[in-house]
């Protein structure tokens, strides 16, 4: 018995291609059908790379030729597939956090470049510009923001949510925290190995009471290690903002420090780098600038990897002091460090704007509006 092409063509259209909704020949699933007698010959493609999908592809091919055709008919199946590549500087990693908009861990490749002051006058800016922020202190073995937010005294509390307890975060200056440092006393190390600072930080991200947030910023710990790979894994972290002081030193570690988010296991968005101590401008000589550090060393570092160069962070005494003090230079109104950290916020936040528009629409989220006020919706 000779078999019809157009009968078998028929009997496929009764098959449903797996993960696609249509049948195999709406599809374009097949590629070819050769008749020899009551023999034939199917090539086809399919998207699904699973042995399961492939299996039941196969089952399905043979059961509507032989019912629909002939029973008897000898039928050999060739299932070629061509799964698409998923664009991974779209991937969400880990468990997102009702409530939780955007979260931007900032970093830097080695201690001393100021990361943290910059977390927290970026944290006070975007409170400032009418956003919901929280700020998680990941910087296990030297928490700081307590001190830079003047609340060293205070202790979070429970409260019920839902029958489960649930830690306050402190908050001071709009900005909601949470840091190892008000679970210890001022004079104790953090001795613990990965796994108990993991287990710590996962304490403070899932077992609190963070409400609504437009933004959370996490302080890492300055270089690469156990602490990045926990947040990474335990967040669906929006992108990364790098800080690094302008001088070769700094520069090299930076470098390493994008590298890391860039790595393919990891991969998460580079926001940009941020300079700080870029420039000392004298109080008595305010039109002059000294590049104590080298001049737009990071602004350079930025342009050779190809990610966005956020701004620049003036050297100034105030800076410092306000962080002492427990009141981030931020606040202070009509300086030239406000309008530095302003600068610095629009970018960061107009960064992890376009970062969102390539977010699959489930999971997008989209600031319509951050001139004083903020609005942030799914698509």
């Amino acid at each position: 018995m000779r078999l019809d092409k157009k009968e078998i063509l028929k009997a496929l259209e009764s098959i449903t291609v797996p993960g696609e909704g249509m049948n195999m020949v709406e599809s374009g699933a097949i590629n070819n059908i050769q008749v020899f007698g009551d023999e034939v010959v199917i090539d086809i493609t399919i998207n699904n790379p699973s042995l399961q999908a492939k299996k039941k592809t196969e089952v399905e091919i043979l059961k509507a030729i032989h019912r629909e055709v002939y029973e008897k008919a000898k039928i050999t199946i060739n299932i070629k597939v061509d799964a698409p590549v998923k664009p991974k500087v779209n991937e969400i990693k880990g468990k997102p956090i009702p409530g939780i908009q955007n979260i931007i861990a900032v970093a830097s490749g080695k201690g001393g470049v100021g990361k943290s002051t910059v977390t927290a006058n970026l944290a006070v800016t975007l409170a400032k510009m009418g956003f919901k922020v929280g700020l998680l202190d990941a910087d296990i073995y030297g928490p700081s923001m307590p001190i830079m937010f003047d609340v060293t005294e205070d202790k979070p509390l429970a409260t019920n949510v839902n029958g489960k307890s649930k830690m306050l975060p402190i908050e001071n200056f709009g900005v909601k925290l949470l840091s190892i440092g008000f679970f210890t006393q001022p004079n104790q190390a953090v001795i613990w190995r990965g796994p108990m600072a993991s287990k710590a930080l996962n304490q403070m991200i899932f077992d609190a009471h963070w409400e609504e947030l437009d933004f959370m910023l996490v302080d890492l710990p300055p270089g690469t290690g156990d602490i990045h790979l926990s947040i990474m894994q335990s967040l669906p972290v929006t992108g990364a903002v790098v800080v690094s002081t302008p001088q070769e030193v700094a520069l090299a570690d930076a470098r390493k420090g994008v590298a890391m988010f860039q790595q393919e296991a990891i991969n998460v968005p580079v926001l940009g780098i941020v300079e700080n101590m870029a420039y000392f401008t004298p109080e008595e000589l305010p039109d002059n600038k000294y590049y104590i550090f080298g001049k737009a060393g990071a602004r350079n570092l930025a342009a050779d990897l190809k990610v966005p160069f956020l701004g620049e962070i003036p050297l100034v005494q105030s800076i410092r002091e306000a962080g002492d003090v427990g009141r981030p230079a931020a606040l202070q109104t009509a300086t030239p460090v406000e309008k530095a950290f302003e600068e610095l916020t629009k970018n960061v936040v107009q960064e992890v704007v376009s970062r969102n528009k390539s977010l699959p629409p489930t999971e997008a989220i989209k600031i319509t509006t951050m001139a004083g006020c903020a609005a942030v919706k799914k698509k």
